[in-house]
């Protein structure tokens, strides 16, 4: 029929949409766990206590630091993972579109945020939670207001920080791809971590708490390192999982296939 679309080979169709659908899956991964490490990132939690552990007050840049640290580190090993599965298999130009697409949605999440916390509550929500566990009075709207009112300073760190890390780790990793080829798959995934979250670590407490905050460069330097060890250490015990996605993907695209787009975004002609 005139007009009409050609056809395409059956095989051809279907592994195009294996390939979509995986990318989506991927990116619902990266995206969901990157936006809820960022909403979750303003409560603070001791590692020692969760141990049952006493303080470390480990001696570093002059202070001695606990093992005290966001809840977002929860969530940023998955994002961490997941970008470099993403990369394996639809290149740098895959890691760059959910990049820019997650910081777009930070921001927008951080705008919702703001704009909540100034609506006026309604007494009965106030009246209905007016006291704590233990009977003391408690004011909940602002309480809703200190936990989801990040500030300026956080924003501005955790967005920087966030694209400049991806960014890193998009390109020690395709560097690190290109010198050995298929093999060392945990090289490449856990040395492009380790490299990307040593800038990542210290860029966004410096601009959150030194350039807009009053901290020192010292607590910035302590408070990061503690960060850095935890990240580098997770990012180590996680590279048994990348060899699992690998295994479970290749079976999902079929071998051939899932070799053709890993050439393909070795060679940045993915995604």
């Amino acid at each position: 029929m005139i007009g009409s679309p050609p056809l395409q080979p059956a095989g051809r169709s279907l592994n195009e949409r294996k390939r979509q659908r995986l990318f989506l899956v991927l990116c619902g991964i990266f995206l969901t766990n990157a936006l809820i490490a960022e909403i979750v990132g303003g409560k603070i939690f001791s590692v020692e206590s969760l141990l049952g552990l006493p303080p470390a007050q480990i001696p570093i840049g002059g202070q001695f630091m606990d093992f005290n640290m966001t809840a977002g580190v929860v969530n940023w090993p998955v994002v961490f993972l997941t970008s470099d599965i993403i990369n394996e298999y639809f290149g740098k130009k895959g890691v760059k579109r959910i990049s820019y697409l997650t910081a777009a949605f930070i921001v927008y999440t951080f705008i919702t945020i703001f704009i909540a916390t100034m609506l006026p509550p309604a007494q009965f929500w106030l009246d209905l939670n007016g006291t704590d566990g233990q009977g003391n009075p408690f004011n909940i709207n602002d309480a809703f207001a200190k936990i989801f009112n990040q500030g300026l300073g956080i924003m501005a760190g955790s967005i920087t920080a966030f694209l400049l890390g991806q960014f890193l780790d998009v390109y020690v990793f395709a560097w690190l791809r290109k010198r050995t080829g298929s093999r060392f798959i945990w090289l490449r995934a856990t040395g492009s971590t380790l490299f990307s979250q040593l800038v990542d670590s210290f860029v966004v407490i410096g601009i959150a708490f030194y350039v807009f905050g009053n901290w020192d460069l010292g607590l910035v330097f302590s408070v990061g390192s503690i960060n850095y060890l935890y990240k580098g250490l997770v990012a180590i015990l996680m590279t048994p999982l990348l060899y699992v996605a690998h295994y479970f993907i290749d079976a999902y695209l079929g071998k051939e296939y899932a070799e053709q787009l890993m050439e393909e975004a070795a060679s940045d002609g993915a995604a």
